[in-house]
């Protein structure tokens, strides 16, 4: 596979993305849980996996995506081999 360094503008820029949405729907969440909203357990328990699972993934994409742009920055050819 092929990394130029508009792929990883791109895993870079969906790994933000998906901080800056969910720390969003994060701070709602837990404004809805401190005023008091009724509901039931699952559903508190099922955002809060939702959101964990969603920041790892971002977390994966940022890491791949500063490997690609690291990789791709030094050649003159603008892309890189990926093993």
């Amino acid at each position: 596979m092929i990394f130029r360094r508009k792929h990883a503008v791109l895993l870079l820029a969906v790994a933000a993305w998906n901080v800056f949405t969910y720390a969003t729907f994060t701070k709602n969440l837990a404004a809805a849980h401190a005023a008091g909203e009724d509901r039931p357990t699952g559903y508190w328990v099922a955002h809060v996996v939702l959101i964990v699972v969603n920041l790892v993934i971002a977390g994966v994409l940022a890491r791949v995506g500063v490997q690609a742009w690291r990789a791709t920055g030094s050649r003159t050819a603008d892309r890189v081999d990926a093993p």
